[in-house]
C-alpha cells in the first residue's frame, strides 16, 4: 500500500473512531460544516453589551451566537467587596483572568488571591466563588464554555433594582444548571 494513502485512510479512520459524534460520514460532514457560517469579530475595549448582574458589572464581548455556542466571554469590572458566593456549574467550565486589581478565588475548597496576569480554571461540577479584595476595582476577563450562560446573566440583569431576592436568583440560576452550595 502507498504510504501517503495509508496515512490518509488510517488517520481518517482513527479520527472517526476517537472523536465522539463522528460515527458516520453524515455526522462527520455536519460537524465539519458546523462552524463555517461564523465570521471573525473585533471587539474594542469599550465595546460589548453592558449588564449589571446583581452588582457584577459585566461587559459581554462574545456570545454563543458569535462562536457557534462554543464559548462566551465577558469582562467583569467590579468594586471591592463584590463577588459571587460558592456555586457549581453543571454545564460549563470557566476561566478567570485578572487584568487589574486583586480577586480572591476559591475552586474546589482551595482559596488563593489572583493578581494582574493570574488565571484560574474552574471546571464544571466543582464548587467555586470569587470576591474582589483590596482597595481598588478589579477587571477580570471570564470565559465560559460551552456558551449559554449569557442567557442566565441577561435574566439576572433584568431583575428589579435594589437588594436581590435570593430565592428568585437561585431559581434563575438553577434553571441554567448553576446551583449555590
Amino acid at each position: 500500500m502507498d504510504r501517503k494513502k495509508f496515512i490518509r485512510t488510517t488517520s481518517l479512520g482513527l479520527g472517526l473512531t476517537l472523536v465522539p459524534g463522528f460515527g458516520s460520514c453524515q455526522n462527520l460532514t455536519e460537524n465539519l460544516n458546523a462552524h463555517t457560517d461564523l465570521s471573525s469579530k473585533i471587539i474594542r475595549d469599550q465595546e460589548g453589551e453592558l449588564l449589571n448582574v446583581i452588582g457584577d458589572i459585566q461587559t459581554h464581548k462574545l456570545a454563543g451566537s458569535d462562536t457557534g455556542n462554543q464559548i462566551v466571554e465577558w469582562v467583569d469590572d467590579v468594586e471591592p467587596g463584590v463577588g459571587i458566593p460558592p456555586h457549581v456549574h453543571t454545564k460549563e467550565d470557566e476561566i478567570f483572568r485578572v487584568i487589574k486589581g486583586e480577586v480572591e478565588i476559591m475552586v474546589d475548597g482551595k482559596t488563593t488571591i489572583l493578581k494582574a496576569g493570574d488565571i484560574a480554571f474552574a471546571p464544571k461540577n466543582l464548587p467555586h466563588s470569587w470576591m474582589v479584595v483590596g482597595s481598588e476595582k478589579a477587571k477580570m476577563i471570564t470565559s465560559a464554555f460551552p456558551a449559554g450562560i449569557e442567557k442566565m446573566f441577561q435574566e439576572l440583569s433584568d431583575l428589579p433594582e435594589g437588594p436581590p431576592d435570593f430565592a428568585k436568583v437561585a431559581e434563575i440560576c438553577a434553571s441554567h444548571g448553576v446551583n449555590f452550595v
